[in-house]
Order: structure tokens, then C-alpha cells, then sequence
């Protein structure tokens, strides 16, 4: 009988259990409390539909499902008999929809950023178990900006329609700033050499407006690069920077980082050479290189070999040419062999040229600045090339020169993608001064008239005494030919202290190129003047050249422009020499000599220096005084800040006591310029500035009596157009100068 019992058991053991389980017939699936969440939707989660037979594993199986799908803070499920079968009726509490997600208290990370970190969407469910590591991802952000003490405090706000509105206030705290830079091991550099080279600054007492030293973790990353690239391009290749170590303070807004280096010793070059698909012999590549053996190695030196050869490759016609380096380090001598490998690849040549993004600007205006055409071998100095003299148009915010394949290996497609920015403007100025009152001026130009890069311009100027209209229009590219001609038209009044003076005139221009940067340029003037209404008690230059005359002349001018951006110079040179001879007929006779030349160069932090400077003489004729009007009278924001406009040169005293400007035959004058970023996003820059010059009479001498003046000044292209601002003092003013002089001008863009 035990026996038997026992094999009972044993059975009932190897049963399997679901076949012990109970099972249901379903009639009919019901889902109740849902309002927003489909019937459908949920039944398709479910997977047990009418008719099914279903355990109550399955039941229970269905309802983690349902939950699963995250839309729901509660699932029950519960089994209604009926018939010889039974109902699944699952009941919902849906979660409440997330309508919005608001930051408040954030400054220095902006709320779409905060979004995007978060990854809040703009409708969801809400769920609590997010917040948490979504509070994390902020204050991990802040941390990345320098701010340790952020604290994130969420508010959870539901409406009657079970609709949250989830409200994260932010304390961002104090930012931490690197108060201390320090460095241990480092015996080839000094400690200010490697400070100045870091991204990373350490706080000073501007910091408060500039920001320097404030504390980045990816900045301090990326110094350890620069370090270990510094000791690169000193021969050391096994230095050793480990990362930084920083301690925060107890004060929570003060960092000190300290760097630990391993210098390793100092490698040099020892052989130098080239393999593979080689232009010409080996001696004939290597002349071209700056690597020597014997030579410390520096890793700056290899990159400039490498591109080097690169673009003698890709001038050739060779695009895809791959240069890499194959060094051989002997750690005994410490030498390093270097052989530079080039795999040249198929020649390709210019496939499609394509322009896209040019809404005004017509095609044919970007396509003429290309250097090169479709068919031509590919060159990489042409592309650059082409993208410097589009870029120089001053038509585009942005040049951007692309390759693609083209129609097999052997060609390369290229497109040429800008956008567009604001190449008209309305500008207005406004003066004072004791001869000419307030004085209102103010001028309509286009750069890319028509959208054929015509220059365009209508200029006036209105004051209390004086008028002055011009028109002008240039076509740089007349006929479709490399060429520049136009011409202006003008009128001017002005009324002075002791005289008036009317002209009446205008200019036919002719440019053309000798070559990339050099190009000369002539222009036929002519004027009708009369100078009338002289006071009796004027000054005797004045009453000399009362009445009417006419001038016809020719300037011949050669200029050489090697800037970087024409628009906005940081590096190279301006040069211009004109001479201009007037006496084709016409009762005024002179030759006027100018020379000006700007030289642009970048320094460290985006400042820039520049330095200008003019030097000017009129050459008299057949014993005639020079005309008043031809004669150098500066003064002003063109010419030397910090004194009136046109009241620097040669005075005369009248009959009365009172003295008149009446210009220089010759003229100087230079400017010394720092200009630095104040807002890079909004492209506003500040400048400081030395001025110095005169004008002198012609029995002067230049660079006598020299005037010195210095100061400050902002420029910035704003929403209104270009504005700048000058305020100039001067060193040594006379009796009758202003120690100091603030001059302006503003304009709006369309």
C-alpha cells in the first residue's frame, strides 16, 4: 500500500503544473478607466482577445503589459463569470498627461538646452521615477559651466483635465572660479609659459565682466592636450600629463587645479624620407621640407610637412592624396626616423559646379570669383582660393565650398552653398561744430545692387549751412569682363563764415586688375565752382578765388590689397599711390600726390592691431594757389580723432581778428589701432587708438608741429546698421581747440 502511495506522489510531482492550472474560456475583454489611452491600443498591449483560452498566468502576464507602457499609475485585472465562459475585465487609472515642462531660474544655461539634457518632450505621461535622474543631468550640466551649488527643486502642478505642469526651479549658485593654476615636474617650461598656453585662466579682478577663470571641465580636459602637444613641438614624445586634480574650496566658489607632468627626455630628427607614389625624385621632395635631421623634433613641424605635401599633391590634381607619417623611434640615441608615405591616388578633376543658397545674389556674381572652371584639374589652393575671394564680396554671412563624387572616381563635384546677409544700408550721422551749426547727413547704398554686385549709392547731407547730394553706381564686372566702370554725379552748397562756395559735377571710372591683389584704377573728374557771397573782411586766400572756375582731371591710382576678409581685416596690407593731374583744359591746375597704406595683424585673445597711415602734397601749376577746396583739412573720425573735423592745417587771419582754416598743400597723418571683441555674438568690438599728423602750407615742412591726440571708440554692426563711436583727447590743444572731442555715426541695415 506504501508503495502504491508512493508512485502516487511521485507523479503528481512530474505532472506538469500548467496542465494542473485552471483555465478560461474568454467572452468578452473589457478596459475600464481609460480617457485618453485607446481601447484599441491597450487590447493590442494585452494579447488575449474573445474566444482565447487563457490561464491566470496569462491574465497576469496581460496586466504587466498594460502597465509596462508606462501611461499608467494602476492595473487591475478581475475575471466576471458568464455563460460557460467568463469576462476579462482589466480597470485603468491613467497617469496624468505631461503638458509642459518649465525651467525658471536658469541664466547661464538657456531652457531649450536644459530641454535637450533632460530630454523632456513637449506632451508625455508623467512619471515620478523620472525626476530624480533628470534633476541629476541638470546639476551634472551645471557642474560642466563651473557651478557646484545648483540645486534643482521640482513643482508638480495638476488641473482638473489630470494634466501636469512640471515646474523645475533652479538655484544655480555661485560659479566657481580657478583661483589657482599650479604644476609640478615641468622643467623645460616655466610655469608661466604653460599657463599662457592653457584654455583655462585663473580669476582676476575683471574677471566679474569677462569671465575669465571660470571654472569648465571640459576646458581643464582639453588643457591636458595642450600640454602634452607643447612638450610634442619640444622633441619630448614620452611626456606623461596625467589628469588634473582640482579641489574645491570651502568657500564652494573657488577651484585649484594642479597638474602633474612627466617630461621624459628630448628626442631629435635623425633620418628624414619619402616613399611611395612620388612627383619627382626623392631629393627633389625633400628640398621642399622643413624636417633635418638633427633637428629637435617638434610634432607642428610634421603636421606643416605633411600638409605641405599635401597641397603639392592636390594642386596637381591628386584630391584624395594621403600622406602619413612612419617613425621609427630609437629610444637609445633618442632619434626619431621619419618617413613620410604618400599614397597619391586617381587624378580627379572639376566635375559639376553647383550655387546654392544665393536668394539675391545672381549665380553668374559667385561663379566669376571661382579660380577655376568645370573640366579643370582639381586644386586645393584654388578651392581655398575661390572661397576667399567670394567670401571677400562682403554678399554672405557664411562660404561654404563642398566636394562630392561626381559622375565616377575620376571627377569631383563641388557646390558652392552661402547665405545671404544685408548688403544695403540707410546711414545717418549727426555734428556740431562753430562753422557749420548742426549738421544732419545721411546715405543710401547697396553693395549687390540688382543682385548683379553693382555698387549703388545716394548720399546727402543737410545742415545749417550746407547741402550735399551724390549718385554714384560702379559695375565691377562691366560686360561680363573683369573690368570695373561707373561713374557719379553730384551737387554740393556750403556756406561758410565768409564765403559760399557751389559745385556742380561728376566722374567716369575705370578699374582694372593686374592681378590677384594688385590693381590700378583711373578716373576723369569734372566740376563746375563758384565761390561767391565773399565777405568783405575775408582773409586774402579767400578773395583770390572769388568767382567762378572749372576743373578737369585725371587720377591714375595703383593699389594692393593681401587682407584676409576685405569686409573686417585681421591680417595683411593695404597699399594705394595716386597721382592726380589737373589741367585737360579747365581753369584749375594742380597735381595732387597721395600715399596711404593699413597694415592689419592678429594678437592673442582676438585682438587686433592695426596701423594706417597717409602722406599727401599738392603740387602747384603755372603759378595758380591751389585750389581751397583740394587742400588736406583734417581733423575728425576719418582722420585724426580727437579734434573738430577739417580743423587741423593752416590758419589765416581776417580783417575782423578772426582766423579761417584754409587747408594744407601737404599733409600726414597716422593712426595706431587695438581693436578687441566686447560681445563676439553680436560682433561688437572696442578699440583704443593713437593719432598723429598735420597739414602744413607750402612753405612748411612735413612732420613739423606734429599733433598728437589718443582714445577710445566701440564699432558694431547692430540690428540698426553700422554704428561707431569715437572719443579722441588731445594731448597739447591750442587756445582755440576742445581738449577733447566725441564723434558718432549711425546707420540702418535693410
Amino acid at each position: 500500500m506504501s508503495r502504491v502511495l508512493l508512485f502516487v506522489l511521485l507523479l503528481a510531482m512530474l505532472v506538469p503544473q500548467g496542465v494542473a492550472a485552471q483555465l478560461y474560456q474568454v467572452g468578452q475583454v473589457v478596459i475600464e478607466g481609460n480617457r485618453r489611452v485607446e481601447s484599441r491600443y491597450i487590447e493590442s498591449v494585452l494579447n488575449i482577445s474573445e474566444g482565447q483560452t487563457v490561464s491566470a498566468a496569462d491574465i497576469d502576464r496581460g496586466l504587466r503589459n498594460i502597465y509596462a507602457t508606462g501611461r499608467f499609475d494602476n492595473v487591475t485585472a478581475e475575471t466576471v463569470v458568464a455563460g460557460e465562459g467568463v469576462h476579462l475585465v482589466y480597470r485603468v487609472a491613467e497617469r496624468p498627461l505631461l503638458r509642459e515642462v518649465v525651467f525658471t531660474g536658469n541664466h547661464e544655461i538657456d531652457a531649450d538646452k536644459l530641454g535637450t539634457i533632460i530630454s523632456a518632450k513637449g506632451i508625455d505621461f508623467f512619471r515620478p521615477q523620472v525626476l530624480a535622474p533628470a534633476i541629476k543631468k541638470i546639476k551634472q550640466a551645471y557642474v560642466q559651466e563651473g557651478y557646484y551649488a545648483t540645486e534643482v527643486v521640482p513643482q508638480i502642478d495638476i488641473n482638473d483635465r489630470n494634466e501636469v505642469t512640471l515646474t523645475l526651479k533652479i538655484d544655480e549658485g555661485e560659479r566657481v572660479y580657478v583661483t589657482s593654476i599650479r604644476f609640478e615636474g615641468n622643467t623645460v617650461f616655466s610655469e608661466k609659459e604653460l599657463k599662457k598656453s592653457l584654455f583655462s585662466k585663473e580669476k582676476w579682478f575683471l574677471s566679474f565682466i569677462t569671465e575669465r577663470g571660470a571654472y569648465k571641465e571640459d576646458m581643464l580636459l582639453a588643457d591636458r592636450e595642450v600640454i602634452t602637444d607643447q612638450y610634442y613641438n619640444r622633441g619630448y614624445i614620452q611626456v606623461k600629463v596625467k589628469k588634473p586634480t582640482t579641489t574645491l574650496l570651502d568657500d564652494k566658489e573657488s577651484m585649484e587645479v594642479w597638474f602633474e607632468i612627466e617630461e621624459g627626455k628630448q628626442f631629435r630628427i635623425g633620418e628624414v624620407g619619402v616613399q611611395g607614389d612620388l612627383l619627382g625624385s626623392k631629393e627633389e621632395m625633400l628640398s621642399g621640407l622643413t624636417l633635418h635631421s638633427g633637428e629637435v623634433f617638434s610634432r607642428k613641424t610634421l603636421r606643416e610637412n605633411m600638409m605641405h605635401l599635401n597641397d603639392l599633391y592636390a594642386d596637381e590634381g591628386y584630391a584624395f592624396v594621403n600622406v602619413s607619417p612612419v617613425t621609427d623611434v630609437d629610444p637609445f640615441l633618442q632619434q626619431i626616423n621619419i618617413v613620410l608615405n604618400i599614397e597619391r591616388g586617381v587624378r580627379v578633376s572639376i566635375g559639376r559646379i553647383s550655387v546654392a543658397g544665393n536668394t539675391r545674389t545672381r549665380d553668374k556674381v559667385v561663379r566669376r570669383e571661382m579660380r577655376f572652371t568645370e573640366g579643370d584639374l582639381y586644386s586645393a589652393s584654388k578651392m581655398k582660393n575661390s572661397r576667399r575671394r567670394i567670401n571677400n564680396l562682403g554678399f554672405f554671412e557664411e562660404v561654404n565650398l563642398t566636394t562630392s563624387r561626381g559622375s565616377d572616381d575620376a571627377h569631383m563635384d563641388v557646390e558652392v552653398d552661402v547665405q545671404e546677409k544685408a548688403t544695403g544700408s540707410f546711414s545717418i550721422g549727426a555734428g556740431f561744430s562753430s562753422a557749420d551749426g548742426l549738421l544732419l547727413q545721411g546715405s543710401v547704398s547697396q553693395e549687390n545692387f540688382l543682385g548683379r554686385a553693382l555698387r549703388f549709392d545716394l548720399s546727402a547731407a543737410l545742415g545749417g549751412s550746407s547741402t550735399t547730394y551724390r549718385l554714384g553706381l560702379l559695375d565691377p564686372y562691366f560686360l561680363d569682363r573683369h573690368i570695373a566702370f561707373g561713374g557719379d554725379i553730384y551737387n554740393t552748397e556750403r556756406e561758410w563764415t565768409d564765403f559760399t562756395r557751389k559745385t556742380t559735377g561728376g566722374d567716369i571710372k575705370l578699374g582694372v586688375p593686374i592681378n590677384e591683389s594688385l590693381r590700378s584704377f583711373f578716373i576723369y573728374r569734372y566740376e563746375k565752382k563758384d565761390i561767391l557771397d565773399v565777405d568783405e573782411e575775408a582773409s586774402s586766400t579767400i578773395k583770390k578765388q572769388e568767382g567762378k572756375s572749372t576743373l578737369s582731371s585725371f587720377t591714375a591710382s595703383l593699389s594692393r590689397n593681401t587682407t584676409d576678409y576685405r569686409p573686417d581685416p585681421t591680417r595683411g596690407n593695404i597699399s594705394e599711390l595716386s597721382i592726380e593731374f589737373a589741367g585737360l583744359g579747365g581753369t584749375e591746375k594742380f597735381i595732387k600726390y597721395i600715399v596711404d597704406h593699413r597694415y592689419f595683424y592678429p594678437l592673442p585673445w582676438g585682438l587686433v592691431f592695426s596701423a594706417h597711415g597717409q602722406v599727401g602734397y599738392i603740387q602747384e601749376m603755372d603759378g595758380q594757389e591751389s585750389p581751397l577746396d583740394e587742400r588736406f583739412f583734417l581733423g575728425g573720425m576719418n582722420s585724426l580723432r580727437g579734434f573738430d573735423s577739417r580743423e587741423v592745417g593752416p590758419r589765416e587771419e581776417e580783417a575782423d581778428g578772426t582766423w579761417s582754416f584754409i587747408g594744407g598743400n601737404k599733409e600726414a597723418y597716422f593712426n595706431l589701432e587695438v581693436s578687441f571683441p566686447l560681445v563676439k555674438a553680436m560682433k561688437m568690438k572696442g578699440l583704443v587708438f593713437f593719432d598723429t599728423g598735420n597739414a602744413w602750407a607750402e612753405e612748411e615742412e612735413f612732420f613739423s608741429d606734429m599733433r598728437y591726440s589718443v582714445g577710445a571708440g566701440m564699432a558694431w554692426n547692430s540690428p540698426m546698421g553700422p554704428l561707431r563711436f569715437a572719443w579722441g583727447y588731445n594731448l597739447d590743444p591750442k587756445d582755440y581747440e576742445e581738449a577733447s572731442v566725441f564723434d558718432f555715426s549711425v546707420g540702418k541695415m535693410f
